[in-house]
């Protein structure tokens, strides 16, 4: 969890509103992003939230080559994926033990994202008809920007899930370790955004026994073994780095470093070994990474 620095006031803690989850929920059936799953327009009137995350999809996929891939919501149900996480996990190491062989994930061939678009002048936005859109780690980003927004002037933490904003000075962020729940890295971060990405923290034994967790790889629809446990980024908004963050562990280790190279990051390997992938020196006053001491 984010820690202040020393000798500072602590930070103002702030969560979203309900109002932006409840329109971008897949799993409860009145919700705008549930709706339109079963509508048959290209083109319909959206909530202006439902127009943001609309429009991050299509930046995400961008950004991500297609990686992150915001119209996988029928697959994830596929793999298992239906309904709001109970927190019981399958173990790790079996988990591990019984995946399919590593290798990145690689886009869609469709490329559905790229058919995502909003338009603020008529209230509308464009997805493939029949598409069902899953919020996911995007919505986490999206919304703490939000309400990131409104905190302008003060020492903030935004923590929604795991994703962070943050503002007002320097302040301390602890990565943990998948394997042990210890700290696996800090990060001294000066403001802006901080997400992790992991296989961990939703894994299940699907229907038909292989292990599964939420971060599917586009091409085959299937839950992506690349070979990293997590993957944590520093980014100017949260929103960001979430995206950044997914992309590299989807990316699997060897690029992952290149992804991660623009601001920093942390990734945790399938042996347990932490790699510590630090920024370029001219964003280092916009997110520092530090190196954890003994």
């Amino acid at each position: 969890m984010p820690r202040p620095g020393c000798g500072r006031p602590p930070p103002t803690l702030a969560r979203s509103s309900p109002t932006s989850q409840a329109r971008w929920t897949r799993f409860e059936p009145g919700s705008d992003v549930a709706s339109l799953a079963s509508d048959p327009r290209r083109e319909v009137a959206a909530h202006p939230h439902v127009r943001a995350l609309v429009r991050a999809g299509a930046r995400a996929g961008r950004a991500s080559g297609g990686l992150v891939d915001i119209t996988l919501g029928h697959e994830l149900v596929q793999a298992g994926y239906a309904g709001h996480w109970t927190g019981e996990r399958a173990p790790l190491d079996l988990a591990l033990a019984e995946a399919p062989g590593r290798a990145p994930a690689r886009a869609h061939a469709a490329g559905r994202w790229r058919d995502l678009g909003a338009d603020e002048r008529t209230g509308t936005i464009r997805r493939p008809p029949g598409v069902a859109l899953d919020s996911g780690g995007l919505g986490k980003g999206l919304a703490a920007d939000l309400v990131a927004a409104g905190l302008a002037g003060l020492r903030f933490v935004v923590d929604l899930g795991g994703d962070l904003a943050l503002g007002g000075g320097p302040q301390e962020v602890l990565v943990a370790h998948p394997l042990t729940g210890g700290v696996a890295h800090r990060l001294h971060v000066a403001g802006g955004g901080v997400a992790t990405s992991g296989i961990h923290a939703r894994l299940w034994i699907g229907a038909d026994g292989r292990p599964a967790h939420h971060l599917l790889d586009p091409a085959t629809g299937r839950p992506a073994w690349t070979g990293l446990l997590t993957a944590t980024a520093l980014a100017p908004t949260a929103l960001a780095a979430e995206v950044t963050a997914k992309t590299a562990l989807l990316s699997g280790p060897g690029r992952a470093r290149t992804v991660l190279a623009r601001h920093g990051g942390v990734l945790v390997h399938e042996d347990g070994r932490v790699e510590v992938v630090p920024g370029l020196a001219r964003l280092a006053a916009r997110a520092v990474v530090t190196r954890q001491h003994a």
